[in-house]
């Protein structure tokens, strides 16, 4: 089995991490990042298309059918942003993406890049994790083939990846040798994200124990 995978967030930490994965996974033929920006990698089997604004992602949409899956790996840190401006980039933009792929794509599965202790109840006092509770609750609702939630923690960047913050990496690495089951590789992460699409996981929230297991199987 092969698969095409649309793939967001390739010029970001988690986003360029999964796409190197994916490039090097020999049951994916081909990857479309859905990019704002350019982003100055070469491959065979990848593709870009620039849409400087997801809002307008519909304009777009003739360059979108036949892909098996999107692996949404966009997002923004919330430190220094009111709750209105970081659903707008976290949710809104996510359903928009998501309702224009399900109504093009029926049989496409969906995996949304979330986060640990992301709230389910969107009543909580954190607002990122409110908003990700919010957006993983609003994507169980578009009618995928699949979808699922991918809650990471700590991450560790891939080969050769070029977006790495190295104070980050610092600290994940020291926190590795303390809290080892709480870390995760983006190899893992993308690992995870290709196997649901060729095998399925039995749950819809993937937290990171469920990310460790799916990378292996």
């Amino acid at each position: 089995m092969s698969i095409k995978i649309i793939l967001t967030g390739a010029t970001g930490f988690v986003g360029e991490g999964v796409l190197r994965t994916c490039l090097e996974h020999p049951e994916v033929a081909e990857v479309l990042m859905v990019n704002r920006r350019h982003f100055e990698l070469s491959h065979p089997k990848l593709r870009e298309l620039l849409v400087p604004d997801f809002f307008t992602i519909e304009d777009y949409s003739h360059q979108l059918p036949g892909y098996d899956a999107c692996l949404f790996c966009a997002g923004i840190s919330s430190v220094g942003m009111n709750e209105e401006k970081y659903t707008r980039i976290t949710y809104d933009t996510t359903l928009v993406v998501a309702n224009l792929l399900s109504g093009l794509n029926p049989d496409m599965v969906f995996s949304f890049i979330s986060g640990s202790h992301t709230d389910s109840s969107e009543k909580g006092k954190v607002m990122w994790a409110r908003v990700k509770g919010k957006t993983e609750n609003a994507l169980a609702k578009i009618p995928f083939k699949a979808q699922y939630n991918f809650r990471p923690g700590g991450m560790l960047p891939a080969a050769g990846q070029k977006n790495v913050k190295a104070m980050y990496v610092a600290i994940v690495k020291l926190l590795s040798w303390f809290i080892p089951k709480q870390i995760l590789t983006l190899d893992e992460v993308g690992q995870a994200m290709i196997n649901s699409v060729l095998k399925g996981y039995r749950k819809q929230t993937l937290e990171i124990a469920d990310i460790k297991e799916l990378a292996r199987s």
